[in-house]
């Protein structure tokens, strides 16, 4: 063997009995190196999400759910105690009614005996007039009086006669159909009619 045959072998022995030294491949993730600056003009990396805590607990969604349903039973039962109150008053409204309306042939009777003078000097006039004051608490009214501007919705007409032009109870400057004379008075409890009263009404001359 030559002894530059040797040497070429001496030195490839060499090169094969160095250590293979394992290239490291660079990160690709863009990540910064900590205590490195991020170069002007590059955008840093954005930060990790949060992620997602999932479902609420069942105990939350329990208890939501009940809140929910004492809210749905508190109004209505707020409903309900309104509709009770309503109702009773109703009722109770109705109740007064039917007490006056079942004592009107009483006042009818009182109210005859007064105009013909019975009632006068009589001990049945202070009975008479604490009865009519009692029911007066009540909202209990008499109307329907000679000279007054007829309505449908206050007076039931039985008769349309002639205008007395020598009756001094009747307004000299009247203008439309008029009460001039009054068979029956009517009744009303505050606004509402118990029975209209009934009349005779004329148109001015």
């Amino acid at each position: 063997m030559t002894d530059s045959s040797m040497d070429d072998s001496v030195n490839t022995e060499a090169v094969n009995d160095e250590p293979q030294r394992e290239e490291v491949a660079p990160e690709q993730s863009g990540a910064v190196p900590a205590g490195a600056e991020v170069p002007a003009g590059e955008p840093a990396e954005a930060p990790a999400e949060v992620p997602a805590t999932g479902d609420a607990h069942p105990d939350t969604v329990l208890a939501a759910e009940r809140l929910a349903d004492l809210q749905r039973l508190q109004a209505e039962y707020v409903n309900y105690k309104r509709r009770v109150d309503r109702d009773r008053a109703v009722v109770q409204e109705r109740a007064v009614r039917d007490v006056l309306e079942s004592v009107l042939p009483v006042l009818d009777d009182i109210q005859l005996a007064r105009e013909h003078g019975d009632l006068e000097g009589g001990p049945f006039a202070a009975i008479a007039d604490k009865l009519e004051s009692t029911l007066g608490r009540y909202g209990l009214e008499r109307y329907g009086a000679k000279g007054e501007v007829f309505d449908p919705q206050q007076h039931e007409a039985l008769m349309h006669g002639e205008w007395p032009a020598d009756d001094a109870d009747l307004p000299a400057d009247a203008s439309a159909t008029t009460v001039v004379t009054v068979f029956q008075p009517g009744y009303r409890a505050g606004e509402q009619v118990l029975r209209p009263a009934r009349v005779m009404v004329a148109d001015p001359d």
